[in-house]
């Protein structure tokens, strides 16, 4: 009679502590999205961020929020191999306003023999100025809407560097429009169009992009898992990528993003690989949506 009781008082206080934890991570996510969305002003709403289109600054950018990224990826190109690499910042020098400055370089080495005089020349992509105005905040609904405007210019490669040092300009409006489903399930799309001017001849090329993402994030964590879709549109041509990702919290202002990026209609292109290391200044503490 006694095991009997005692397996029942076992079972009893195993349930508890399940329960327990269960409402551990119900309530550190509604902590969490009280502390994002309530206590500072003014409004705002917790959204999960792409990590390989990644925003200029979160939505709904309280003045002072900053962070740094650096990024890493390598691409197979079939006959030769991409490295991609970069270095953000991003800050709110106002509220609902995100500012951003960018530097992207591409290296690249030989494969299946490849010759090296064959290969593109090593180059930095661009230097890329963004502004991103969050002009739709709606906590009730939990939906967030901005536009925002990249300008590139487009440098020259290693090769022909300062010759000229700039040769074109890319101009990129874009839309971005958000939601939170419930607690952890998030939503988000990202459009607009590319137009590409080469200075030389003055011509210009469009291609139009819009990228759909759904991401999940981890009970009682700053973590997620996701997917996006980014699909570019071309005179008589279509690319899209799918690119599953993941978000990981090292210390509380330190993430890192994981992302995998699979070619669906692109001939020139195979498997990619793409990782994003995200820190966070002190600003953290008041109101991050990370």
């Amino acid at each position: 009679m006694k095991i009997k009781h005692m397996l029942v008082l076992l079972s009893a206080l195993a349930a508890t502590v399940h329960a327990a934890a269960q409402i551990t991570d119900a309530e550190k996510d509604s902590l969490y999205i009280e502390q994002v969305e309530n206590l500072t002003n003014p409004d705002k709403v917790l959204h999960a961020e792409p990590l390989f289109i990644d925003l200029i600054r979160d939505l709904g950018a309280r003045k002072g929020e900053k962070e740094w990224n650096f990024g890493l990826g390598i691409t197979d190109k079939l006959k030769f191999d991409s490295y991609e690499a970069l270095v953000e910042y991003e800050w709110a020098p106002i509220d609902r306003l995100g500012l951003e400055v960018e530097l992207p370089f591409t290296i690249y080495t030989p494969v299946n023999g490849t010759e090296p005089e064959n290969l593109p020349s090593n180059r930095l992509n661009s230097l890329k100025v963004a502004t991103q105005w969050s002009f739709f905040v709606n906590e009730k609904i939990a939906t967030s809407m901005a536009i925002g405007y990249i300008n590139e210019f487009v440098m020259s490669d290693f090769r022909n560097f300062g010759n000229p040092l700039v040769k074109g300009n890319v101009y990129n409006p874009f839309l971005v429009m958000a939601k939170r489903w419930g607690t952890n399930f998030h939503s988000l799309i990202y459009t607009g169009p590319m137009i590409e001017q080469n200075f030389k001849t003055n011509q210009f090329q469009t291609t139009y992009d819009i990228n759909t993402n759904v991401h999940y994030m981890i009970p009682g964590t700053r973590n997620f898992i996701g997917i996006e879709f980014n699909k570019t549109f071309a005179e008589e041509d279509f690319d899209m990528t799918i690119r599953p990702q993941m978000r990981l919290g090292i210390t509380e202002n330190l993430l890192i993003g994981i992302v995998a990026g699979i070619p669906v209609s692109r001939e020139d292109e195979r498997m990619s690989s793409f990782v994003r290391l995200i820190w966070e200044p002190s600003h953290h503490k008041k109101s991050s949506t990370h």
